[in-house]
């Protein structure tokens, strides 16, 4: 199996994106720890992941916290002797709204949870992967890391921009550890966060018109991609994107 016997701390695992890459990971072998807001949806997942033949835990995790990352990660390491594998999958989206318009505290917000949470989990992970002597670092950026648009939040664009170039400066900064990092930048998927505008047949147009595939991405699309740089096939990646978009940034 591809992750055999490799230990993965999966950010925002509870639903979505995250939940996909978190039972694809077990049943490729690796035990999953998965941390969110979301205790019922979390720990619903963990018993699902362990009744079907995989190891996974349930940690609290709220990614503005640092003392909840070094817990989580405590958690992990106590759980299962070591961590392999980070996946910083959680994040929200915002309304869109001109720069003018947009408030401080939205602002924050967004900027917090998208960029300062991945921040905080690649503090607190690379200790225990320096110990480990390698580790596989995934952040989940977005397509509009990679360009802008005027149909999206400003604090949204600027948040995974900010992941994008966090990830490199990661990679740079622990390859000589054994610790890489790359970033993935999926386009709109079918998950919780884009449901509202994927039931507003206006904007739903919109977005598919932008799309050369023609129609949303599915988390299993962006989850495989995940496991290869999660996996030993991506050893010589480190501080690369992996765009997942049905070609929007190709045109």
């Amino acid at each position: 199996m591809r992750l055999d016997n490799k230990v993965a701390l999966i950010s925002g695992g509870a639903r979505g994106m995250g939940a996909c890459e978190a039972r694809l990971f077990a049943a490729e072998g690796a035990r999953v720890v998965v941390g969110d807001v979301l205790h019922a949806e979390g720990e619903e997942l963990a018993v699902e992941i362990n009744e079907t033949g995989g190891e996974c835990l349930f940690v609290e995790l709220d990614v503005t916290s640092q003392t909840q990352w070094d817990s989580a990660v405590a958690a992990t390491v106590q759980r299962f002797g070591r961590l392999d594998i980070l996946v910083n999958n959680a994040g929200v989206g915002a309304r869109n709204v001109l720069v003018e318009n947009t408030s401080v505290e939205d602002w924050d917000q967004v900027m917090d949870i998208n960029a300062k949470g991945v921040f905080l989990g690649t503090k607190a992970a690379i200790p225990d992967m320096r110990r480990a002597g390698s580790g596989s670092i995934i952040n989940i950026s977005s397509q509009l890391g990679l360009v802008g648009v005027d149909n999206s939040s400003p604090q949204y664009q600027a948040s995974k921009g900010a992941v994008r170039l966090f990830t490199k400066s990661t990679a740079i900064q622990y390859a000589a550890d054994g610790i890489r990092a790359n970033s993935v930048h999926p386009g709109p998927i079918v998950t919780p966060m884009t449901e509202s505008s994927r039931a507003d047949a206006g904007r739903h147009q919109v977005t598919i018109d932008r799309i050369p595939l023609g129609r949303y991405g599915e988390p299993e699309e962006v989850a495989y991609g995940v496991l290869f740089l999660a996996s030993n096939e991506s050893s010589f990646m480190t501080g690369s994107e992996l765009v997942i978009d049905g070609g929007w940034t190709a045109r």
